[in-house]
């Protein structure tokens, strides 16, 4: 949207040449898009949506039960950042799959509108002086926090629905610290900014649509609306003051936007909507790929041959170990099986945003396995490990909550079959509202009131 400035005129043999003008000539940046009115509008998307944004992946973290036990807690020295959590319950038992749902659908749909933000304030990244005083310096802080911080947010995001880890260190450790990072700059300069923002207001051009150099002009001294132009454009330090032919208008760049986040929306929503939307969720690497038919044909994060778990581990010998006052009680599938069967409708919802819809599983009640353990009326919390030899999440803690929860299972089918091996044969945990990776697969052992 942007056009190259001016050629210089040709120059006499007496007089200079005139050098083309620099990024931080208000003239190098000509597009007649540009203003207080597109930014704002921009910016009033970003601000609700990012906001949403960050209550959602706070509520993602505190769905892990981070405090519970230090296996479910990837940012150990959080120290006061974690003054928020709470107990995550399990009603409904939707909840995760609607917050995380949210939280990375409308994430990949807001890159637009962050990227054309990002374009419309591009002329303040090389203004001079780079700093005019200390509030000045503060905002431009605030500005790097900001920016840096949502960039660094939405970069890490995205490369984790697409489960391409080419950075390092953990995903949950860098996107937790660097949304506190972000978060701190968006507050910052929402409160530097708004002495500004009120007075754009006040002058009337969000209404006006944005004030040229001129405007207003041949207006007596008493002249209201020239003035109140002239003082809108004062404010003004985004619009160009010779701005190029436009080769699309101000609803032309907004329709552009929108229907780049359109068409986010519509190829990552898919992945965690249940109907025809699921085929149309092509950058959801979970939300269009064929999983199979059967009743086993539903999303899976990883399989058994991706973290060393094989056949013969979970069949002939396998046993159950249950432990708690009442010692070790070791049970076969048959034995499992045996015992009373409860059936649970439930999805599975991940991290990266994909979810199932409801599956059927049937299997033992962990309040159940409780009591055998030794717990017959008010279990407590349970400390799950898997036969799973690499990988994270190898054993995970459940809340007494959690184990008390009538839908909370020892899955043993699924969708009236036994388990696939992929989907955690010979038994998994299933519990209503807790995160994909809590549902534990290829359990091995349950140790009741160890957390």
């Amino acid at each position: 949207m942007d056009q190259p400035p001016p050629p210089s005129k040709p120059s006499s043999a007496r007089s200079p040449r005139r050098l083309p003008p620099l990024p931080s000539d208000p003239g190098f940046w000509r597009s007649p898009v540009r203003g207080v009115r597109f930014t704002a509008a921009l910016g009033l998307v970003l601000l609700v949506g990012l906001t949403l944004l960050f209550v959602t992946g706070l509520l993602s973290y505190a769905a892990y039960n981070p405090d519970l036990a230090s296996v479910n807690d990837k940012t150990p020295d959080r120290g006061w950042l974690g003054f928020y959590l709470f107990d995550w319950p399990t009603h409904p038992y939707w909840l995760y799959r609607l917050t995380q749902g949210f939280h990375v659908t409308v994430g990949v749909a807001l890159i637009p509108v962050l990227l054309a933000k990002l374009w419309s304030v591009i002329p303040r990244f090389f203004a001079l002086p780079p700093v005019k005083s200390l509030a000045h310096a503060l905002e431009r802080l605030s500005l790097v926090l900001l920016v840096g911080g949502a960039l660094f947010e939405f970069v890490t995001g995205v490369l984790n629905v697409q489960l391409d880890y080419i950075f390092p260190g953990s995903f949950y450790r860098l996107h937790f610290y660097g949304a506190w990072v972000f978060f701190g700059g968006f507050v910052a300069h929402a409160v530097l900014k708004m002495p500004k923002a009120l007075r754009v207001i006040r002058s009337g051009e969000l209404r006006s649509g944005g004030a040229r150099p001129g405007a207003g002009a041949g207006a007596g001294a008493g002249g209201g609306a020239g003035a109140r132009a002239a003082v809108s454009f004062a404010d003004d330090d985004l619009a160009s003051p010779t701005p190029a032919a436009p080769t699309i208008s101000r609803r032309g760049a907004f329709a552009l936007v929108g229907t780049g986040s359109l068409f986010m929306l519509l190829t990552t929503a898919g992945r965690s909507i249940d109907g025809p939307l699921r085929r149309t969720a092509l950058l959801a690497p979970h939300g269009w790929e064929d999983p199979g038919g059967g009743p086993n044909g539903f999303q899976i994060n990883k399989t058994a041959a991706s973290v060393g778990v094989r056949a013969a581990d979970a069949t002939g010998t396998w046993r159950l170990t249950v432990s708690g006052p009442a010692g070790d009680v070791h049970l076969s599938r048959a034995q499992l099986l045996a015992m009373t069967q409860h059936t649970s409708e439930l999805p599975i919802a991940c991290v990266e945003g994909w979810s199932t819809s409801n599956q059927s599983w049937r299997g033992v009640r962990l309040r159940d396995l409780a009591a055998l353990a030794g717990y017959p009326d008010s279990p407590p919390g349970v400390f799950v490990e898997s036969l799973q030899r690499a990988g994270a999440f190898r054993s995970g803690a459940l809340r007494d909550n959690q184990v008390r929860d009538g839908r909370s299972l020892l899955a043993l089918r699924v969708n009236g079959a036994d388990l696939s091996l992929d989907h955690g044969f010979p038994a998994r945990i299933i519990v209503p509202a807790a995160p994909g990776v809590l549902n534990t697969k290829w359990v091995a052992k349950l140790t009741f009131g160890a957390v």
